[in-house]
């Protein structure tokens, strides 16, 4: 099986062939935002994570505060279904959800996108995972992680792809989450951690495991 990132480099060499000039902005964006150390300001290792309280696809409310009590949590910001490097993500950690479970963790997949009633009952009764609406970002914000989306961006993805991020995040129509991925022990506080501002790269499923694994011999 291939790993995660040679699913996401195999795609990322798919649009350098397909739309070079492109990628080469995009890699210039992603440059320049390294640069100035945005994604930085996420939380750190040790510190408490922030309270949420956000909207399932049914439209119920769910609180960190109510998982954490059953156990770790998994916490991965992403930018939306739209987007096809966090389907491939969502897709992975998927499929290694049985191991996630059983060391006692739950998934939340947060992104900006609003229960839009997209996704039928059945549907989301097959999720394993729990998915969350952060709409105005706040929440990504909050774990430093929110990003305000270069024009660039935006213009594609109005021009390119015909997509309205207004409408599909409820009138946030610039800020977007780095993807990032945190683990919580049950009692709060942030174990390990992922945070990149290239939208390419993601963390590896497996080293999620690996940090749950050594939060269960503590």
């Amino acid at each position: 099986m291939k790993t995660l990132k040679e699913q996401t480099d195999a795609k990322v060499q798919a649009g350098r062939e397909a739309n070079p000039d492109f990628m080469k902005n995009v890699d210039e964006i992603i440059a320049k935002a390294k640069k100035l150390q945005q994604g930085d300001k996420a939380i750190e290792l040790g510190k408490i994570a922030p309270n949420f309280v956000l909207p399932n696809p049914k439209g119920v409310l769910i609180s960190l505060t109510n998982l954490l009590t059953q156990g770790p949590v998994v916490v991965t910001f992403y930018r939306g279904s739209w987007c096809p490097y966090c389907n491939i993500q969502l897709k992975a950690l998927q499929d290694r959800l049985d191991d996630i479970h059983t060391l006692g963790a739950q998934l939340v997949a947060i992104s900006p996108q609003v229960p839009d009633n997209s996704l039928t009952p059945d549907e989301i009764n097959k999720m394993g995972f729990i998915i969350l609406s952060d709409q105005d970002a706040n929440v990504a914000s909050q774990y430093g992680v929110g990003w305000k989306v270069p024009e660039f961006l935006i213009e594609h993805m109005k021009k390119d792809r015909n997509l309205d991020l207004e409408a599909i995040n409820n009138g946030n129509g610039s800020i977007l989450p780095i993807p990032a991925t945190f683990v919580i022990d049950r009692n709060g506080t942030i174990t390990w951690r992922f945070v990149d501002v290239d939208y390419r790269t993601r963390s590896e499923p497996e080293d999620i495991i690996k940090a749950l694994r050594e939060l269960s011999k503590k």
